[in-house]
């Protein structure tokens, strides 16, 4: 992948989408996995760092938006409570000069930036609010890699629009590279300028969106292909 690149991953429930993602941050090791091979992001191969080099590359360099947000976030904790300690965990600079900042990331994935809402706790939001609030925290500390699994999932059709807009429109502004995973091959081609498909724990076939919507070659991708919606002529 390339600086400002977005690459779609797209497979079917269980292909291994996910198990991939999380062996990019090396946190399989919790499941008893064993991962090899190389993941190399500005010049520092993640599968040779150790857990302190770890702790600081997730987050600053390659941000996580997983896709479940209720899981993701402490129930305990308020919601500025949780951006304070996402920030603090990469950033010396106080706090305090921070504020307006994150105020416009919620302003910029549709939530309200008045303090009240900082104030809630995670139960006091819904799943979609949950959902953007996550979307904000991966953008804090602006990382170069934005890895997206399912970020939408929880959202209704329209906000799931904002939201790929939004994306994209961060992604090409900041030269951020997006690793965007996801079931849904129409909703993916929209945001990425190449895309990959998984079928069973490989990946099967690549390319720029274009050719590969237009001219599939592997009969799993055909298939997946022709499964697209299309207004009748």
């Amino acid at each position: 992948m390339f600086a400002g690149e977005s690459l779609g991953l797209v497979g079917e429930s269980g292909s291994g989408k996910s198990t991939l993602a999380l062996s990019i941050l090396r946190l399989l090791k919790h499941t008893g996995a064993q991962v090899t091979g190389e993941a190399v992001i500005l010049g520092t191969d993640l599968m040779r760092c150790g857990n302190r080099a770890l702790r600081d590359i997730r987050g600053r360099l390659v941000g996580f938006i997983p896709q479940s947000p209720v899981a993701a976030l402490n129930p305990a904790l308020r919601i500025g409570t949780q951006f304070r300690e996402a920030w603090r965990a990469h950033s010396s600079a106080p706090w305090s000069e921070q504020k307006l900042r994150v105020e416009n990331l919620l302003v910029s994935v549709g939530l309200a930036e008045n303090a009240s809402f900082l104030r809630r706790y995670p139960g006091e939001i819904s799943v979609g609010q949950a959902q953007r609030v996550l979307i904000a925290m991966a953008l804090l500390h602006a990382p170069p890699l934005l890895i997206a699994d399912e970020p939408t999932s929880a959202l209704d059709v329209i906000t799931q629009r904002d939201v790929l807009e939004l994306l994209g429109r961060i992604g090409k502004q900041r030269s951020m590279t997006i690793l965007f995973i996801s079931h849904d091959l129409p909703t993916v081609s929209t945001l990425c300028s190449r895309l990959a498909i998984l079928y069973r724990g490989e990946i099967i076939e690549s390319g720029q969106t274009t050719e590969l919507l237009t001219s599939p070659q592997h009969a799993y991708t055909r298939r997946l292909v022709a499964a697209i919606p299309r207004w009748p002529k």
